[in-house]
Order: structure tokens, then C-alpha cells, then sequence
């Protein structure tokens, strides 16, 4: 049944499921992540999902099944182990003699049907169904409202055995760890599983006075996952902690904490945030997924005009380039794309970060610790007699830090930083406002990017509309504009499983970019105010925020409310 991924490969072209360029960009990234050659392709949405099925159903001669359609009996569910339906992706579906069926979606993986087969004692007949569908499925069956209902019911019964014992003084705590770990366990794995399969950016954990809620972040919006029993919180809580290496006794004051976990198969970054409330201590979780930490600078979303002047920016030998924006808005990819870009053997990249979100090869990169005085500026400092070419600064929050910056970029370094400021004109009046001297702004600036995120509109349920009157004047002649012939293709997401009915399935960047020249040079000498700075550099031919996101409504890349949720009103 199995046959070559190179075969395989080339049935998609043949049938124009998938272009040549897109093969070529699979099979690179193949070997640059080393997943599956299906799983890449599905990764980067490259093929409808459905039809991707259909095609594997022809190719390998194996029936597709709806597996949202199936019921499925609890003594079935048993049949094959929790932690195997998770790290195979499988579900068993129904069993007939001494035949187990199994929902798969990638019918290369011979060796998990193999592997199956051994740990049942069945005959493991196979059935393909979406990859989506599938996790869904599993979450339905095996997540965390399964895993809630388990610990709730555990909890109690164990509790109450636990209560029943003469525990000594002193000794309570940990027997109450060791009553609660293994359903807890299960929960909270069963979180972090969920919320790497939805692309969730954050977990919050926020206690209210009868219940706890759990939500998710995901393309930048929280939604409601999940509610559990208030008697159960301190438990979960102590489970988060002990995974990070934070004081379970203390629950107080703040703690923060980092761990490394394995979620879905991939490896997970946790940054854990507790904070102490009114009603009990909130917790959020922040996921790194480190297989997905950097992008190209191309899938950036910026235009092909404003892509240039990025990478004319970072072959600079010296200067300083500003990326600003809210937190949440991308700044962090985006530097992390330039310095992936510009990362070779031949040049010495520091970084001082706070926090480091990812490691990245051959760059030297330094945490800020307050506690012992490592601050930006200090680190800074320091940097500086390593030998740098190339410097990235997390955030220029001080005069200090700001003009040690400046000097670094005088005297031959090329310098990255970010600033927090609403677009790119007032990040130069914020460096005036510490207390920078113009002449050292005016000749070190080279580039200013301001940034936020928009959601992608979803690809499985995208559809065409006719908007109302109002939004149709928004967006007139963008269209020809961004070098169309001025219409406008109007659309938006129908909702459906993909995208758990929002519409919107993943993000992109909008962008404005300030390139000072001459004249914005002699405004920045005479500490001209922003808005002046903003109007000269659109005469010059700066796209701001808005425009770059109406450019991206018109080509139906997202929608108009969603320009509208995250910049000004237009």
C-alpha cells in the first residue's frame, strides 16, 4: 500500500493539485524540519483539505470516512491507549471480529498500523479521513472536557480516601500533590495537546468565585474553551508549577516560570505567567512552538516595494532600524526574520532580549535579569566589547539604552530594536522625547517599520459577498492601486470546523515603512511633531498602516472589520 513520497509527489502535479513551485517548497521544507512530506504539505495550506483526502482514498485504495458523523462506543475508545491515539493521530472507529477500524489521514505511515497491531491484538483496517476532522475528533473524545470530566470524578474519590488518613503534620501538602497528580496530569497535558492543535498563542487560566475558566488566544482573539469546578483550581495550579520549578507553597506574589514540553509530537516553549487574585491565582501559558519560530522574510505579508526596502536595510553596514508596535503585533518575527536572513558564519550577531523567546544558531543571545543588574543598557554596554557586527536590542525603553544604541550605530554597527509607539513618524519624536539629540536621530535612522496583525480570512470556508455601500467607499480604487485593474473581489469566512466557526484561520502582517530622507532628515533636525513627519513621508510615498490593510481587503485577504479592530477608524 505504501508507496514513494517522490511518486506521491508527483501524482499532485499531475493532476494540478499542487504547482511546481509548491512541490519545490514542501520537499525544502521536509528537510529543513524533518516532518512528513504530508504533514508539510498540510502545514503550509497548500491543498484544500478534502480534495487532498479524496486524492490519497484513489491513490492508496483506502475508503474515506467523516469521522464528525461517527458515534463511537466507549468500549471502543478503550481499545487503543490515550497516549498512542495522540502520538499516531488514529482513532478507533468500530471493531468487527477480530478487525479494529482506525480514522488515519496520512496513509504513508505504515509503521503505525504495524505498531497498532501489536499493542491490540487486532487486524487494524485503515480509514482516511481530513486531518482536521480527525484532531477534532480526538479533542471530542480525549480532550480536556474528557480529561475535566476524569479529574473531577478522580478528584473526589480520591480526595475522600485521602481524608480518611491519619497524614502527619507537615506531610499534607505532598500527599495532597501525590492524591491529585495523575488525573491533573492528564488535564492539563489534555490543554496544552488542544491548544497546539488550534495554533493557541496563549492559555489563561482566570479563577472566578464559583468556577474556572479557561480560554484560549488564538490569531490574536481570547475565546471561551472550557469551565471547571472552583475545588479543583489550586490543583491545577500546583501541577503548572511543579512543571516549571515554581514555589507551590507560595501563592502570594507573582511567579514566573519556563518549561519545555511535548505536545502532538512537537516540541513546546512554555512561558508561565501565576498571578495571585481575589479569587485565587491566574495563570497564563504562553506556547512557543519551536518548529514554527521562524518564517521567511516573504511570508511576512509586506509588499513587494517595502519588502525591497527591508532587504536593502539589513545589507547596511551600520545604522539603526526601529520595528514598533503593540505587544502582539509581530515585532519579534519580524526581527527574527531579518537576523535569520542576515545569519552567516562570517558575522558575530548579539542579541539582549527580554525575554528570549526562541534560540537561534551561531547568534549569541543574552536575558535580561534585573536582579543582578543585567538591564538593557547594561547588556548593551557590554555587547559592545564582544566584537559585534550585527546588534539586536529587545526594546529601547530609556535615554540610556537609546543613546548607547546611537553610539553602537556610529561607530560601525548595525543596530535592531524595537520601540512601543502607534506608527513609524512617532517612534521618531518618542527618541526626541528621551532626550536624544536630533542631530544623533537624524543621522543614525535608517528605517522605521510600524506593524500590527490582521486574521487571514479561511481558506476551506472562503466566499464571495457584496458588502454594504459604505464599506464599498472605503476600499474605492485601492484596488487599482495596489496594481489591479480596480475592482475589488469582495470576501469573507462562512465559518466552519477549520477555523471553529470565526471565519478567519491564521495571520498577516499589515505594514507602513519610513525610509528617512533629506527632507524628513530636516524635519526630524527641527523636531518637527510627528503628524508632521507622517505627512512628508507619505508625499514621499510611505503606505500607512490603513492603506497596506485596505491593499490586503481588496486582494480578499481579510476583511474590513478586521482592519478596523486594530487600527483607527478609517
Amino acid at each position: 500500500m505504501k508507496k514513494p513520497a517522490a511518486s506521491l509527489a508527483d501524482s499532485l502535479v499531475f493532476d494540478g493539485l499542487v504547482t511546481p513551485e509548491q512541490l519545490a517548497r514542501v520537499q525544502s521544507e521536509t528537510k529543513r524540519t524533518g516532518e512528513s512530506f504530508t504533514g508539510a504539505l498540510r502545514r503550509l495550506g497548500l491543498i484544500d483539505e478534502k480534495r487532498f483526502t479524496s486524492f490519497l482514498s484513489r491513490k492508496f485504495d483506502i475508503p474515506e470516512v467523516e469521522v464528525t458523523h461517527q458515534v463511537i462506543k466507549p468500549e471502543i475508545l478503550k481499545l487503543v491507549p490515550e497516549p498512542l491515539v495522540r502520538k499516531f493521530q488514529v482513532l478507533p472507529l468500530r471493531k468487527i471480529g477480530k478487525r479494529l477500524v482506525i480514522a488515519v489521514s496520512d496513509p504513508l505511515n505504515l509503521s503505525v498500523l504495524d505498531h497498532l497491531r501489536l499493542r491490540t491484538g487486532f487486524d487494524v483496517e485503515p480509514m482516511l479521513a481530513t486531518d482536521s476532522e480527525l484532531r477534532n475528533a480526538i479533542e471530542q473524545y480525549y480532550g480536556i472536557k474528557s480529561a475535566m470530566r476524569d479529574v473531577v470524578e478522580t478528584l473526589r474519590e480520591e480526595t475522600q480516601v485521602a481524608q480518611r488518613k491519619q497524614v502527619p503534620k507537615g506531610e499534607a501538602d505532598r500527599e495532597e500533590i501525590r492524591v491529585e497528580e495523575a488525573p491533573i496530569i492528564k488535564l492539563v497535558q489534555s490543554m496544552i495537546e488542544q491548544a497546539e492543535h488550534e495554533r493557541v498563542s496563549d492559555i489563561h487560566i482566570a479563577p472566578e468565585k464559583d468556577k474556572v475558566i479557561v480560554r484560549y488566544r488564538v490569531d490574536g482573539v481570547l475565546r471561551e474553551v472550557d469551565q471547571y469546578p472552583k475545588d479543583s483550581h489550586s490543583a491545577v495550579v500546583s501541577r503548572i508549577k511543579v512543571m516549571t520549578n515554581l514555589d507551590i507553597s507560595e501563592s502570594r506574589i507573582p511567579q514566573d516560570g519556563r518549561v519545555q514540553v511535548e505536545a502532538g509530537g512537537q516540541q513546546i516553549d512554555l512561558r508561565v505567567s501565576v498571578m495571585p487574585t481575589i479569587h485565587g491565582e491566574n495563570v497564563v501559558l504562553r506556547l512557543l512552538n519551536l518548529k514554527n519560530a521562524f518564517v521567511s522574510l516573504e511570508a511576512l505579508g509586506m509588499s513587494k516595494n517595502d519588502l525591497s526596502k527591508l532587504r536593502l536595510m539589513i545589507t547596511k553596514p551600520y545604522g539603526i532600524a526601529l520595528i514598533t508596535g503593540p505587544t502582539g503585533s509581530g515585532k519579534t518575527t519580524t526581527l527574527y526574520a531579518a537576523l535569520s536572513q542576515m545569519n552567516s558564519p562570517d558575522k558575530n550577531i548579539v542579541t539582549i532580549e527580554d525575554p528570549v523567546e526562541y534560540q537561534l544558531p551561531l547568534i549569541r543571545q543574552i536575558q535580561v535579569n534585573r536582579k543582578v543588574n543585567l538591564t538593557f543598557a547594561n547588556g548593551l554596554r557590554s555587547i559592545l566589547r564582544q566584537d559585534p557586527d550585527v546588534i539586536m536590542v529587545g526594546e529601547i525603553r530609556d535615554k540610556e539604552t537609546a543613546e548607547i544604541a546611537i553610539q553602537a550605530a556610529l561607530t560601525g554597527h548595525l543596530v535592531f530594536s524595537t520601540l512601543h509607539t502607534n506608527n513609524a513618524a512617532s517612534s521618531v519624536t518618542r527618541l526626541l522625547d528621551m532626550g536624544v539629540e536630533p542631530f544623533l536621530v537624524s543621522s543614525t535612522v535608517m528605517g522605521v517599520i510600524a506593524q500590527r496583525l490582521v486574521r487571514r480570512i479561511c481558506e476551506q470556508c472562503r466566499e464571495s459577498f457584496k458588502p454594504d455601500r459604505d464599506v464599498i467607499e472605503k476600499v474605492q480604487g485601492v484596488g487599482q492601486e495596489a496594481g489591479g485593474d480596480g475592482t475589488v473581489a469582495w470576501y469573507r469566512g462562512r465559518g466552519c470546523l477549520s477555523c471553529k466557526k470565526s471565519g478567519y484561520r491564521g495571520r498577516i502582517g499589515i505594514f507602513e515603512f519610513l525610509v528617512p530622507d533629506d527632507e524628513l532628515r530636516s524635519l526630524i533636525l527641527k523636531k518637527a511633531s510627528s503628524s508632521q513627519i507622517e505627512e512628508q513621508a507619505v508625499r514621499d510615498g510611505m503606505k500607512t498602516l490603513r492603506r497596506d490593510g485596505l491593499e490586503k481587503v481588496a486582494s480578499g485577504i481579510t476583511t474590513i472589520e478586521e482592519l478596523l479592530r486594530v487600527t483607527q477608524e478609517i
